[in-house]
């Protein structure tokens, strides 16, 4: 496939090209053309001229353009499923599934588009008025990771479009593809040419030259802190706002007085999701001591019956890694916690043979008796491991979930509402989940504290990320008095 420029498929100036893999066999699925500054520049230039007459587009033709594009999504999630485990290595249960939710919050932020609204305060002076009004920001930088694609580019793109922003994405090396079929349909769904362009490439290569680029006038970033870091500094050159999702270590409080059926399949189900490649998932968990033996019993129980396989031609729970580093992160976490003194409960070696040899496959992990020397306790794993620990007193419970400079999301297990809602209130993370863990709601505010980000997405306040205040002073007189 091509990049996706001013709504036609558009091979690299220089003609390179790179490849892409499927994780679960090592073949070559692809390949995309390497990008580099020239060819963000062409791509910037169509989003520019495109926003010129996308921002004076109304919200209402904004809104039905996003809908059907959201029905198109609908429509082909099995297709753009397919080649998204191809290129991901996740379930193909789990791709389809991204798709359809992702069309989901496309619908959600057509809606609070339609709900965008200027002010005009009640001055009381005669013969003048202030109107305050919203803008859209401008051309718009996307760069997404390759574990959930599609989700976090709709994340940006939805609330960009309908504010009457045009975007430049720039997908994972890894994961490509799909996001280049979603340009596709977006284009076939109506939106002008320029409006959605895609341009693919190594990261740093072509990813700082987007954002150091003059034109654009925001940078929504979902990936590491480090990159995150980096992405802020470069940005602030020319005074580009931001949007940065950036890691996550979170932690799991387990109380006494907890339903522990219910806690071991949620922190189960949670952990070891898209073989753990994903940023809120708990990655950590602190388990009150009298029932400390307990939940190990119960969360192994399910852990257990949690299947590896290839996502394309099984039913399994878990895919493989997407490459060799993340594999190396979860390995590296595990020989650390074993060297200084955890037991691995289940799990821990890599899955060889057969089907496995093709991939980097690693088995649901959990790694008991944790402390806060350990990795697996204080550093993102991105991988299906999973550190458990015993705690004494709550309130040391809630300083170890505190003790990180992430600050993403929490999750509290308690039968006391007080108790749960105390810890809830005292985590320092941009969600807290009590007693159950929900998918992310489409409508209420995503995003971390501390090292974990800047800003929110989802909802209106996606939306909101996206336009500038504009306070209009309007003075006249109509000769009446």
């Amino acid at each position: 496939m091509d990049m996706f420029i001013d709504g036609q498929w558009t091979p690299a100036q220089s003609g390179a090209r790179q490849n892409v893999t499927n994780p679960a066999t090592g073949d070559v699925i692809d390949t995309v053309p390497t990008g580099a500054a020239t060819d963000a520049d062409i791509a910037i230039r169509s989003a520019d001229r495109a926003f010129r007459t996308w921002r004076t587009t109304p919200v209402a033709e904004r809104a039905r353009l996003q809908k059907r594009a959201a029905q198109l999504m609908r429509e082909r999630a099995q297709a753009i499923g397919r080649v998204l485990t191809t290129e991901l290595g996740r379930p193909l249960a789990g791709s389809v599934g991204e798709i359809e939710r992702s069309a989901d919050l496309l619908d959600v932020y057509a809606e609070e588009g339609l709900r965008i609204h200027a002010e005009m305060p009640l001055t009381g002076i005669s013969g003048e008025k202030v109107i305050v009004t919203r803008e859209p920001v401008g051309v718009v930088i996307a760069i997404t990771p390759f574990n959930y694609p599609i989700t976090l580019l709709t994340f940006k793109l939805g609330a960009a479009l309908i504010a009457g922003c045009t975007v430049v994405a720039k997908p994972a090396e890894d994961t490509p593809l799909s996001t280049l079929m979603l340009a596709e349909l977006f284009h076939e769904a109506g939106f002008p040419a320029g409006c959605f362009n895609v341009v693919t490439g190594h990261g740093r290569a072509i990813g700082m030259n987007m954002i150091e680029h003059p034109v654009p006038r925001k940078v929504a970033f979902t990936g590491g802190t480090a990159a995150g870091k980096a992405i802020a500094a470069a940005a602030a050159g020319t005074m580009k706002r931001v949007t940065l999702e950036l890691g996550g270590q979170c932690p799991a409080i387990v109380c006494a007085d907890a339903d522990l059926a219910v806690a071991t399949a949620a922190i189960a189900r949670h952990a070891f999701a898209n073989s753990g490649q994903f940023c809120y998932r708990v990655n950590r968990v602190y388990v009150e001591r009298p029932v400390y033996q307990a939940f190990l019993d119960g969360l192994l129980q399910h852990v257990e019956r949690l299947d590896v396989g290839d996502g394309l031609t099984s039913s399994c729970a878990l895919g493989p890694l997407v490459n060799e580093e993340i594999y190396r992160n979860s390995e590296l976490q595990v020989v650390d916690a074993r060297r200084k003194g955890a037991r691995i409960a289940i799990g821990g070696e890599r899955l060889t043979g057969g089907v496995y040899d093709g991939g980097w496959f690693m088995p649901p992990t959990v790694i008991a008796d944790a402390d806060h020397s350990m990795l697996v306790m204080t550093e993102e794993t991105f991988g299906p491991v999973l550190g458990v620990a015993p705690f004494d007193d709550r309130v040391q419970a809630v300083k170890l979930a505190n003790d990180t400079r992430y600050g993403l999301a929490g999750f509290v297990f308690s039968g006391d509402l007080a108790t749960a809602l105390t810890m809830a209130e005292q985590i320092d993370a941009g969600s807290v989940w009590v007693n159950n863990i929900h998918r992310s709601n489409h409508n209420v505010p995503f995003g971390g504290m501390k090292e974990s980000g800047v800003g929110r997405e989802k909802g209106r306040y996606g939306v909101e990320a996206y336009l500038e205040y504009k306070s209009i002073y309007l003075s006249y007189n109509a000769g009446l008095s």
